[in-house]
């Protein structure tokens, strides 16, 4: 009876231990949560604030001397003098003297004014009595009576109407009279009929001059009087104008007409 009551005590002290080593062996294969440190303390205390330094004297710097007076001083001094430019302003503005400025002219041609030298045994009697008209039409015209040289003068061309010298004749006789359209047209009609002849178209020049400049347009007639010395340097009526109008300058109005 013993026995079996030890027996019995055994085997439940067993199976005990052999639970226990169940126990034991479940919680040693189970996972096991991370060590975490403890939290330090949080201590309420005030931190006292960092001592202030005291502020740092700066010592007082040295003083320069003038940099800017100095070296203004040496830029003077070794500069050198700039050359004296040439006096270009006087030598541009200077005005060409009469010579520098006036065209070279060619020498003065031959009188070509007589009429009747004109008339050779060639000459047609039909031109021969045009040209002895138009020579004395010019003589009145010259002795002041414009009007009776017209008369005398417009005859020539009835006679012969390819008289270019009755056409020269008629224009200054209608200049004097002081029909100056009616005088360039005559002018325009003996210049194309004398374009071989510069004694002629010179004078032909220096009248058309004549009536601009009766007409006020002064630099048109200084054209034409310049053309007429271009041709002719020894025409008289050109030379003579261009001589007046140089010795009394127009002014600008009565230039731009």
């Amino acid at each position: 009876m013993l026995k079996k009551t030890a027996r019995k005590f055994i085997a439940s002290r067993e199976i005990l231990g052999s639970v226990a080593v169940l126990v034991l062996a479940m919680f040693g294969c189970a996972p096991q949560p991370p060590y975490r440190p403890p939290a330090p303390p949080v201590s309420t205390a005030r931190v006292p604030p960092a001592p202030v330094a005291p502020p740092v004297k700066e010592s007082p710097r040295p003083t320069l001397p003038q940099d800017s007076k100095i070296r203004e001083q040496d830029v003077r001094t070794k500069v050198p003098p700039t050359p004296p430019t040439p006096n270009t302003t006087t030598e541009s503005t200077r005005q060409p003297s009469a010579s520098e400025s006036a065209p070279v002219l060619p020498p003065p041609l031959a009188d070509d004014s007589s009429l009747l030298a004109k008339i050779t045994p060639g000459t047609s009697p039909q031109r021969a009595a045009s040209l002895r008209l138009t020579d004395e039409g010019r003589k009145i015209l010259d002795a002041g009576d414009p009007s009776k040289a017209l008369s005398r003068l417009e005859k020539t061309i009835v006679i012969d109407s390819t008289n270019a010298y009755g056409y020269f004749y008629l224009a200054k006789a209608q200049y004097r009279m002081g029909r100056y359209k009616e005088s360039l047209n005559f002018l325009d009609i003996a210049e194309s009929r004398l374009g071989a002849e510069p004694f002629w178209l010179a004078e032909i020049h220096a009248l058309r001059g004549e009536n601009y400049r009766a007409q006020g347009q002064l630099q048109r007639a200084e054209a034409s009087y310049n053309q007429a010395l271009r041709l002719n340097s020894g025409n008289r009526t050109a030379v003579d104008a261009l001589a007046r109008m140089q010795a009394d300058p127009p002014t600008s109005q009565s230039a731009i007409k």
